[in-house]
């Protein structure tokens, strides 16, 4: 409801995309917009998709069904929570800067506890680093983008061939046209958004969020693209790794030197213990300065979130684990690899029921099978099918599904 229910002043369009009636975001959709009647809303049965990924049809669906005067689109997720004033921030932030390409936002990730959960939360930390670029950045998260609605009709730079033909990844393909044709990107610094994990995100629910992770780096649209995809990769593992192996070798001194202690050895045979300690002390030092450095990126996010939605329960930092926030930092960059390397020879992925097969960066073919299907989404947990096969209520699916919000001149149009 946060979408519809915005503070923004100007005139707006509301498309909810959903990939077909059996979807149960389109029941949830029905009512709640009967109870918001006097809003510009309408609901959008965008089919299957065939040549790319379903969210990348989905968004290109409503983007043909938006009003001829439109002048913005804004792309969201179906659990994006906006704040009351994000439409407007974003609209004046593109009204100032016209050289704008891609606005974007970030998810500031809420653990349910679960360790699954803690590893999004790690994994989503850096795309953070956005903000310290004075709202320049090329970190762009597919969440929540706005654009202009003039790229889209005209195909500029090819943004719309490069998604509908074989594009997987709607954020790492629209960040690479940027990078090729020197356009801008940025994020202002309210666009940060509270994003709940689900309470029963389970360790390879998590897993399969990693893999499409590392899978968005198989797909890619130019040369140019390839290149950086595979500099992403190979740096991405590379740290990854990295940052593990100083833990392995520091574990590996602690018993060394317990093994001496207990073996009764003279401090004059433990010289090789006493280097070791000095570096795994010098390690926790480190370590200790990288959680304090998350809690307070943390802080600062869970206050300015806290400042946005006043109305809105508040946020605290009470709810995390900094024990497990460690722990996941370990698992998160001893799998990132393997998950990339798994990604690189497999070539396809299932991800919300749909298998994605890859050729030459681009998706080729597409199988949907009934036992694909799973009965929670990867992140939200949510039941899709509900209980007995009835769909959920409106309270589960709050943010609704694939919402296109496009900012247009101040008319009233039929649509």
């Amino acid at each position: 409801m946060a979408q519809i229910t915005s503070l923004y002043g100007g005139p707006l369009e509301f498309l909810f995309v959903v990939e077909s009636t059996a979807d149960p975001a389109y029941h949830a959709v029905k009512r709640l917009l009967a109870d918001f009647k006097d809003v510009d809303a309408k609901i959008i049965v965008a089919g299957l998709s065939t040549t790319c990924s379903q969210k990348i049809h989905n968004q290109l669906v409503g983007v043909e069904k938006m009003h001829k005067d439109t002048k913005y689109v804004l792309f969201l997720d179906d659990d994006v929570r906006l704040h009351p004033g994000s439409i407007g921030a974003l609209t004046t932030e593109m009204e100032k800067n016209p050289e704008i390409f891609i606005q974007t936002g970030y998810p500031l990730d809420l653990p349910s506890g679960t360790l699954g959960s803690y590893c999004i939360y790690e994994y989503h930390m850096p795309c953070s680093m956005g903000f310290a670029t004075g709202g320049k950045t090329f970190f762009l998260w597919g969440g929540c983008m706005m654009m202009h609605a003039d790229d889209f009709r005209t195909d500029r730079h090819g943004v719309v061939s490069a998604l509908r033909d074989g594009g997987y990844s709607d954020d790492m393909t629209l960040a690479a046209i940027a990078e090729e044709h020197k356009r801008l990107i940025t994020s202002p610094p309210v666009a940060v958004f509270p994003h709940p994990l689900a309470s029963d995100l389970t360790f390879p629910r998590y897993w399969n969020y990693l893999r499409k992770q590392t899978f968005v780096l198989e797909s890619y649209t130019t040369k140019v693209n390839w290149i950086m995809n595979r500099a992403l990769f190979t740096t991405h593992c590379y740290l990854s790794w990295g940052f593990v192996t100083p833990y392995v070798m520091a574990g590996i001194h602690v018993a060394a030197a317990l093994r001496f202690y207990f073996k009764g050895y003279s401090p004059d045979d433990t010289v090789l213990k006493c280097n070791g300690l000095l570096l795994a002390g010098c390690l926790a030092i480190c370590t200790l300065i990288e959680l304090l450095s998350m809690w307070n990126l943390t802080r600062i996010e869970v206050h300015l979130c806290n400042m946005l939605s006043p109305e809105a329960p508040q946020l605290s930092l009470a709810s995390y684990n900094w024990c497990l926030v460690f722990i996941a930092m370990l698992v998160d960059n001893f799998l990132y690899p393997l998950s990339a390397m798994r990604s690189h020879f497999s070539q396809s992925i299932n991800w919300s029921g749909i298998r994605y097969h890859l050729k030459d960066g681009k998706i080729y073919k597409i199988d949907r099978h009934k036992h694909l299907v799973p009965k929670i989404t990867d992140l939200a947990g949510k039941d899709l099918l509900g209980k007995n096969g009835s769909t959920p209520k409106v309270a589960i699916i709050s943010s609704l599904s694939r919402t296109l919000a496009q900012w247009r001149q101040p008319k009233k149009y039929d649509v």
